[in-house]
């Protein structure tokens, strides 16, 4: 396992202890209201935690991105929802970080870090999820910059971002040359739709986003004309950890309510936890979280070492960790009986916000066959 520094472990407790006292306390009530928790922004950016991956020199604290998982993971405990908060702070940012000018870093990035300037990372499209070499929405040149055309669908945190990084084709001598821009909230000829009725991660705001001769300066682009799928799938790769982080939380969380049931419910005079079937189940449930909490980690490390392994393993800790946390959640209901089914416990939310995690950031179909592509790929080399 990662051996975190003792600020590291500093930051830890501090998250262990603002978790517990502060977003525990209204999980449920993000959940049933369905709306963003501006006090909980307010507290998270207050604390220190929005910024934390983030540089000094921008205002955060510097942290591994161990550390900084490890924090994701244990919000996801109480709310994946809040914990979006966070991440989507981070992918909004991952782009200019990669790519952007230092006038774009300097202007945004302690903004950004400080929690005064929201951001969206917005890449889905209605024909085009995984696939982005289907976006459809065109960037044309102009004399002052370009005029965007398009939509985006499931922009997390869109309703409520200052900043959106999305991507558009350049057409240049006949060829579309995929490319990043940076759209202020008051550009002319955007419009942000209604956020989803979603059966998961309420609360989170994830909505469309629609261009209409949307005009950006030329100051807008990220990087250069065409560095789009590079900036793509350099925040992806993070994207799918950030996920991954998710599906350990939910699992952690689901497993200890399932543990103190199985502790307290009584049937034929004992315990459930004293049955076979139900010691199984819980057993499988650590074994999937050990093995989680290795993969992650080491994924992690390969991130941060830029280690061309990484395209693997973000792919493989995304798969595991996600279908893991559908499968201990589903159990944990299971164990519950009926009343894992009533919302008056904690493991009904965290089964409908687990299910969105095979499907977001590449769905675990889509992850298995680019990996069996490459696998073959290179066996053909050898």
């Amino acid at each position: 396992m990662y051996d975190f520094t003792k600020e590291e472990q500093m930051i830890l407790s501090m998250v262990d202890d603002v978790c517990h006292d502060r977003i525990g306390p209204v999980a449920a009530e993000v959940d049933e209201s369905d709306s963003f928790p501006w006090k909980l922004q307010e507290l998270l950016a207050e604390s220190g935690i929005i910024s934390m991956l983030f540089e000094e020199k921008y205002g955060g604290a510097g942290v591994s991105l161990n550390c900084w998982l490890r924090c994701i993971e244990r919000i996801s405990q109480e709310s994946c929802s809040v914990a979006s908060i966070v991440t989507t702070a981070t992918m909004g940012s991952r782009p200019l970080l990669l790519a952007g000018s230092e006038a774009q870093k300097d202007r945004l990035i302690p903004d950004i870090a400080s929690g005064d300037v929201r951001t969206c990372f917005a890449l889905t499209e209605p024909q085009a999820g995984t696939h982005v070499a289907n976006i459809a929405t065109t960037a044309t040149k102009t004399n002052d910059g370009y005029v965007i055309n398009g939509s985006k669908v499931f922009a997390t945190g869109g309703s409520v971002a200052d900043i959106f990084t999305i991507f558009a084709q350049v057409e240049e001598s006949g060829t579309k040359k995929l490319t990043c821009f940076l759209v202020d909230r008051d550009a002319d000829g955007l419009s942000i739709g209604r956020d989803e009725d979603k059966m998961g991660m309420r609360g989170s705001a994830s909505c469309p986003l629609y261009f209409d001769n949307m005009e950006v300066p030329e100051s807008a682009v990220v990087g250069k004309v065409g560095d789009g799928f590079d900036i793509v799938y350099g925040t992806l790769y993070g994207g799918r950890l950030c996920a991954a982080a998710f599906g350990i939380g939910l699992s952690k969380r689901a497993y200890a309510e399932a543990l103190a049931y199985a502790n307290s419910r009584v049937q034929f005079s004992q315990t459930i936890g004293n049955f076979q079937a139900i010691r199984l189940k819980l057993a499988d449930m650590e074994i999937g979280i050990k093995a989680a909490e290795l993969l992650i980690d080491h994924a992690a490390t390969l991130y941060m070492k830029n280690d061309p392994e990484l395209r693997a393993y973000s792919s493989c800790t995304k798969i595991f960790c996600a279908e893991l946390a559908n499968k201990v959640t589903a159990d944990a209901i299971q164990i519950f009986g009926g009343y894992g089914y009533c919302k008056d416990y904690p493991v009904e939310r965290l089964y409908r916000d687990a299910r969105i995690l095979t499907i977001f950031e590449g769905t675990s179909e889509i992850l298995r066959t680019t990996l069996a592509k490459a696998a073959l790929n290179e066996n053909r080399k050898a």
